[in-house]
């Protein structure tokens, strides 16, 4: 066991966190001010800075970085690849600096991990107790494992893709597997994230074979994203030169869903209204729940209805009001367990730990061609 620097940015914060023999010893987030963050053009602009207030912060709580082993990072938006563990390299680099493959503040949490690692080869000047420190992602969202026709879309130009919360689905399938003795080989579970956005995939064999799209219009109603949008109104709307592609883009991903209905992202205020008896908020509720029960059944069609599980996590799932009802419509399918929160520094946490003990394979991003398993 050794000691393992966390770190997972989001668009205004910055949370990172420090484990040392599987136990955590430091856990802070890092707020962001508009005015620190309008400095920069870009938001991948911003790996210096924070880089800076992350050292900066350790350095406050007596943590030499010295004593860091390795570093793990909240995966970004870089393909191809599989799921698993990359070292940081040049390739993962560029791809995440131009944002190849999305623009997204994610993508910052591997160039800061290389550069911290990189500053602590540098004032150790030899290599430490695992040999250089080196900057590692875990199961980024966009890892690939899809089977071939889950691929195809409606005309070639629109193929699907997967972008979804693999880092939380991921541990909480090795959780469910701890807590039952099941092993991955002989288990299929579909399991529902519930956050800001919502993804639903499907595990089999150890592997996600299908899943809704985070980010990309393929997917239930969510707190801030509007999820699937019928396509001839959403063109009328780009073409009708009242919004920008940027504001278009706003309208799905930030301030979609609850955001454009009630002007919140807060389920807890949503789940509190419609109890309340407010019908809009209620009517909400019920989508809501609706939608995301279509998309967990839709999975199922995937694997010919053998389903050993369905798991619901993520934030939202601390509702029991949202997880009940959701439990009402799919439970005739299979089980349902529910696993709330997403505590993804501990997920990282994790696999840093797996790293060390020599128990996980480290692939080596290529950013052309796609890690064979």
């Amino acid at each position: 066991m050794g000691t393992i620097l966390v770190v997972n940015t989001g668009s205004i914060t910055t949370k990172f966190a420090v484990y040392k023999d599987s136990k955590c010893i430091l856990e802070q987030k890092l707020e962001h001010t508009v005015a620190e963050l309008s400095r920069f053009a870009d938001v991948m602009d911003q790996d210096q800075m924070r880089t800076d207030a992350i050292i900066n912060a350790l350095e406050k709580q007596d943590i030499r970085l010295e004593d860091i082993d390795i570093v793990m990072c909240r995966g970004g938006l870089f393909t191809p690849c599989i799921t698993g563990v990359y070292n940081v390299n040049a390739d993962m680099r560029e791809v995440l600096s131009t944002s190849r493959e999305g623009n997204h503040a994610c993508n910052l949490s591997a160039l800061i991990g290389d550069n911290i690692a990189r500053e602590i080869n540098r004032i150790r000047g030899k290599d430490g107790p695992y040999g250089p420190c080196v900057a590692y992602v875990a199961d980024p969202p966009m890892a690939d494992e899809m089977l071939p026709e889950c691929h195809v879309g409606g005309i070639p130009e629109f193929p699907r893709k997967t972008l979804f919360h693999a880092l939380n689905t991921r541990a909480i399938m090795r959780r469910y597997l701890r807590d039952t003795g099941r092993k991955a080989e002989d288990t299929t579970a579909i399991i529902c994230h519930m956050g800001g956005g919502v993804t639903i995939s499907t595990h089999r064999g150890g592997k996600v074979i299908d899943t809704s799209h985070g980010l990309g219009g393929d997917g239930p109603i969510t707190p801030e994203r509007a999820g699937c949008c019928p396509p001839y109104p959403l063109i009328d709307m780009c073409f009708s030169g009242k919004y920008t592609k940027q504001e278009i883009k706003r309208k799905l991903i930030g301030h979609g869903g609850a955001v454009a209905y009630f002007g919140t992202n807060d389920m807890r205020e949503i789940v509190r209204n419609a109890k309340e008896g407010k019908e809009d908020y209620v009517l909400f509720m019920k989508a809501f729940v609706l939608n995301i029960a279509k998309y967990i059944v839709a999975q199922g069609a995937v694997v010919d209805g053998k389903v050993d599980v369905i798991i619901l996590t993520g934030g939202v799932a601390y509702s029991t009001d949202i997880t009940d009802a959701i439990t009402k419509k799919v439970s005739w399918l299979a089980p349902v367990v529910v696993y709330p929160g997403e505590n993804e520094l501990a997920s990282l946490a994790e696999n840093g730990d797996m790293i060390l003990e020599g128990k996980t394979k480290i692939h080596t991003y290529n950013k052309d061609r796609i890690i064979e398993d």
